[in-house]
Order: structure tokens, then sequence, then C-alpha cells
């Protein structure tokens, strides 16, 4: 007798993330929605009402795009260049792209009563960088009021500083725009070296850092610290973000201190321990994408700028205003080269186990984020004969989103420009992202036969 014959199931292919908005992609339609963005902000800065002197198409699109990706390099002077109309498109753009455009539309959709569809959910937990659908409208929610409570805190602190100096309305002006650009570690400034006026004010070495660090730290480990408030109890992403932001900023402080202090260019000018401390503390914590300065940092030592460049590209928290890699990427690394050593086949860090699959994400997200910064520099020196110090560090700046510079963007011919352009927009949304656009996650058809491959 026959047997009747089985039909095997058919394997079903999953896209990544599914469809989005317009049948594309969830990360594709952030990219999108950023870009438009920098042109819109483009077309505003190009009113005529909005600059106080001549501006180039090229140099509104480099300012819409640095502030979008809450970057901070300019080539025009941010306070001298833009009218009060001007600087508020610049802080508009930054509160938006710091924060997340998703973020914002799910607000008006809340505030108008509609529903979220499942295709703008799909964009949100995109731009959230999260991994579950669950609960976003609660964590929109719970990001906004934390937004509004640091920036208006940090506006209120810092007019104590600016309005006894600028009047009451420049000064509230200056108050607010720092803190909005602080809190999104956006690094924009109204005066051309920075806050190098403050270096010795307490107030100003106190709320500015706290704003960018809160800001830095991510959204998802704010809203663990809101309703949790235990340490025990805390995620492993968590955890890691906090230990790893606190040991960044002891570490760094202390070896900018070091390589610096007696420098006359930077630290060595002030007159008083305690003021070059504040300046070290308030470089130290800048480098993690806040892009701030206090002290001239075209000043530095080679040792030290090399340094600074290597905290940029750490960056800051995961589902943070900060770029770079992310401090979570930089400690797996870590921790899978220690376990290598020590010939360990799982990594393991506050009693949890870390998969493999993520370890493969902190390789690949290091390697992209590698090559882009090479093929950058390479770029660059291809039609500008600059020093590559500052060439490297200028892209390693665009790249971490930091706005820190040693004087060479404006030096840039258009094709250096385009490229910091196309740096910060990587570093704004994400390396990762870009190449989940062009591939799908295939299960594999065929498995092939093990071999070793000889390393090092």
């Amino acid at each position: 007798m026959a047997r009747p014959l089985l039909k095997r199931p058919r394997r079903r292919v999953a896209r990544v993330g599914g469809k989005g908005v317009f049948g594309l992609p969830p990360p594709a339609v952030l990219a999108l929605l950023y870009a438009g963005l920098i042109v819109l902000g483009a077309l505003a800065l190009k009113l005529p009402a909005a600059h106080t002197q001549p501006l180039s198409w090229g140099d509104a699109l480099f300012t819409a795009c640095s502030a979008v990706t809450v970057t901070g390099l300019v080539v025009v002077d941010t306070g001298t260049a833009f009218t009060a109309l001007g600087q508020g498109v610049i802080l508009a753009l930054i509160q938006l792209g710091g924060l997340g455009l998703m973020v914002f539309a799910v607000m008006v959709l809340s505030a108008l009563g509609l529903p979220i569809g499942l295709s703008q959910s799909m964009v949100l937990r995109e731009d959230l960088n999260r991994t579950s659908l669950s609960d976003l409208a609660l964590c929109v929610k719970m990001i906004l009021r934390v937004v509004i409570l640091a920036e208006v805190v940090g506006a209120a602190l810092l007019a104590f500083v600016f309005v006894p100096e600028l009047g009451w309305s420049a000064g509230l002006w200056a108050a607010l725009f720092h803190s909005i650009s602080a809190f999104n570690n956006a690094g924009f400034a109204l005066w051309p070296d920075g806050l190098s006026g403050w270096v010795a004010d307490p107030l100003v070495n106190l709320v500015v850092p706290a704003l960018f660090i809160v800001g830095g730290i991510g959204f998802a480990v704010i809203s663990e610290l809101w309703s949790i408030r235990r340490w025990h109890r805390l995620s492993l992403h968590s955890k890691l973000t906090l230990a790893g932001t606190g040991g960044l900023l002891a570490v760094s402080t202390l070896l900018f201190a070091l390589l610096e202090w007696r420098n006359p260019g930077t630290l060595g000018a002030l007159d008083s321990t305690w003021a070059r401390l504040q300046a070290a503390w308030f470089q130290a914590a800048t480098t993690r994408t806040a892009g701030f300065n206090t002290v001239d940092i075209g000043a530095t030592h080679d040792s030290t700028a090399l340094l600074v460049m290597v905290l940029m590209m750490i960056g800051g928290g995961s589902t943070s205003t900060a770029g770079g890699i992310k401090i979570t990427t930089f400690i797996v690394l870590l921790l899978a080269t220690v376990a290598f050593f020590r010939r360990r086949e799982e990594l393991d860090a506050f009693g949890r186990s870390i998969p493999l699959d993520q370890v493969l994400k902190v390789m690949a997200l290091v390697t992209i984020s590698g090559l882009s910064v090479t093929t950058a520099i390479f770029v660059m020196s291809l039609s500008h004969d600059g020093e590559f110090l500052d060439m490297a560090f200028e892209a390693a700046s665009a790249f971490g989103t930091t706005g820190l510079s040693r004087g060479a963007t404006g030096d840039l011919d258009a094709l250096g420009r385009t490229v910091i352009m196309v740096l910060m927009f990587m570093g704004r949304v994400g390396p990762l992202t870009l190449g989940f656009m062009l591939s799908m996650r295939m299960p594999p058809r065929v498995r092939y036969p093990r071999e070793q491959v000889f390393l090092g």
C-alpha cells in the first residue's frame, strides 16, 4: 500500500521589522523623515527674516543638518549670522532631531484624539530603538515629561548666570537656548568661543553637564530610574549604561586634567586649581557627544585630541539624544575581548548573560563605524591639504554627532562639507539602521559544513 505524500509547510521569509508607512521598512521611513526635516530646515533658514548676512544654500543646508542630527558643527556663527527667528528655527530643529520625529508625531496624534496605527508604531519603535510595540504611548509621555522638566529647570538655573550679564530678554533667551541645546546634546552656542566666558562659573559647570548627561544616558534608563529606583531591580542595559557612564566620566576627567594641566592654551591659562578642575570636568564630560567647550579645543595636545576622538566615537547611551556607537556597545566589545582571552563562550555581567547575536551586532556596528570614518577621512584628504589630525578630528566629531571642532570645518570645500553632512546623518540615524534598510533577515536555506579558519 502506497504511503500518502506529506506536504512540507512552506517557510515564510520575515522582513526586518515588517512594513512601515507607504510600504517601506521602518528604518527607511525614519531616514526619509530626518532627511525631509533637514531640507525643510534649510528652506526656513534661507528666509530673509532668518539671517542677518548673506547665507548660501550650502551653509543653510549644513546648519540644518547639524541641528537635526544634534551635532553642533557650524560653518557660520550662530549668534551673529542668524536673527531671533533663525535661532528659533535652529532650536526647533534641535528639539525635533534630538527627541525623535515620531515622538512628536505620537504627541500630536494623541492631542487630536487620533489612534496610533501599527505602521506608525513600528516606526516609533525603530526611532526609540525598542524591541516591543507595547507601552510605546506611555514611553512617549514619560519622555515628554522628563524633557520638559529638565529643560525648564535648566533654563531657570542658567538664567541666574546669563540675565545679570545680558539683560532680561537676551539672558532668558540664552538660558533657554543653551538648556535645550545641552539636553539634546547638540552643542550649539550663541557665542563663537562657546561657553569659554564662563569657564570658572560653578553653576554653568554644574547645570550644562547635568543636562547633557541626563539627556545622554537614554530614555530607557530614565524610564527605569523613574519607576524602579533600585539598583538591583534595574535591567542589565541600565546597569551597563550607568556604570559605563560613571567610569568614563571619572577616567576622562583625570586624563584630560593630567594631559592639559600645564598647557598654556587650555588649562594652563587658568589662574586657580579649582578653575582648572572645573574646566577638566566640563571638557571630559562634553566629549560624550555634547559638543560644548569652555577651553580652546584647537589648542589641546595631540594626545588629548586622540583621547577626545575615542570618547566622541563611544558616545552616550542607547535611545538617547547622544550619538556615537553607544556606551553599551563599547562595554560589550570589551566583555567579548575579555571572554576570548579567558576562553569562555558566553558573556556575562551583573549576573546576566549576553546572547551571541548581540555580540555580532556590536561587531557589525563597530566595523561599519570604523569603515565610515576611515573612508570619510580619505575622501576629505583628496581635496583638502590641511592637518591630518584636524580632518580626522572633524570626521570623528561628525560621526559621533558631538560638534567639537579644531577649526577645520569652516575651511573645508564643498566635497569636504558634504562628507561631514553624510557622517552627521549616519551618526544620527544609525549605521545599523542604514544597514538594515538594504538587507532582509532570512533563515538560511542551506547549512554548510564547518571548517577551521586561521586568524591572527
